[in-house]
């Protein structure tokens, strides 16, 4: 990284590719709050999830699509692209903040599992640089995306000012077009997707799949980003990447999981949850 100046650094990475659409509407908003540095794949990459290049090179090379911005391609996944940007271009000197996004598509509910937008805004918080992933209700390459400027440059603002919980970001969802009603911060909905492998034939008679589905939601609460977003608001959902169950570990702890010499299952051993309450 090139750039010296009191504006914070701002790392932008996305899944959608370098030359998406989305991604060039949130550099447009991060250029008004600071310095940008994008590091972006070089091609599509969505669903990639927390995938990670191993067993073949990772390149990466400094293009120039947009004037004022220091950019490069990736060859690897977005989160690949955090870890070369966090070790080779800002050199251990992290960012102030890591945006990912915009992505054409939704990364509500479950969908935050799958998404490589937010897993690139979930390395960003690994590496405690306060992260959020933004995406949108419209997968389509000339996607509108300018009602969701204001609310993504106030949004950034906020946690530049703030900070964000350790070990936690920010999922960001808008609706497609129209005026907005507001945001609510939300939880994530109940909801999945009932997959389905449509089988086809190839010119040689081979079968191969696409995968088809519907997402089906299972949660009527008001509190969802599912329930925000099909009423007309900005949703934002704090996520985590500690996967721990801890409502679980004193159920676990009851369970016998070893036998002794005699035979006789072993009581599992009391553990602490991390605020050292005793969950055993």
């Amino acid at each position: 990284m090139t750039k010296q100046s009191s504006k914070p650094n701002i790392l932008v990475v996305n899944d959608d590719g370098i030359t998406a659409t989305g991604i060039k509407n949130l550099i447009e908003v991060m250029q008004e709050i600071g310095n940008v540095v994008v590091v972006a794949p070089d091609s599509p990459q969505s669903g990639m999830g927390h995938a990670i290049t191993i067993g073949k090179p990772i390149r990466f090379d400094k293009v120039a699509l947009y004037e004022g911005v220091e950019m490069y391609k990736c060859s690897g996944t977005p989160v690949d692209c955090v870890k070369i940007a966090v070790n080779k271009i800002f050199k251990g000197k992290k960012p102030d903040l890591c945006v990912s996004g915009i992505n054409h598509g939704l990364n509500n509910s479950i969908n935050v599992l799958y998404s490589g937008t937010m897993s690139a805004a979930v390395e960003g918080a690994i590496e405690k640089i306060p992260s959020i992933g933004f995406s949108m209700d419209d997968f389509a390459a000339d996607a509108d995306f300018s009602h969701t400027k204001k609310y993504i440059k106030n949004i950034c603002k906020e946690v530049l000012a703030n900070g964000l919980p350790a070990g936690t970001l920010l999922n960001v969802n808008f609706p497609k077009g129209g005026e907005l009603k507001g945001i609510k911060i939300c939880r994530q909905a109940n909801a999945k997707w009932m997959e389905e492998f449509d089988e086809r034939t190839d010119p040689y008679n081979r079968p191969y799949y696409w995968l088809t589905g519907v997402f089906e939601n299972f949660d009527r609460g008001e509190d969802t980003d599912v329930w925000a977003l099909e009423h007309g608001y900005v949703s934002i959902v704090p996520v985590q990447f500690d996967l721990t169950a801890h409502h679980a570990i004193q159920t676990l702890s009851s369970w016998n999981f070893e036998a002794n010499d005699t035979g006789k299952a072993g009581k599992a051993s009391k553990v602490s949850a991390p605020d050292g309450i005793n969950l055993g």
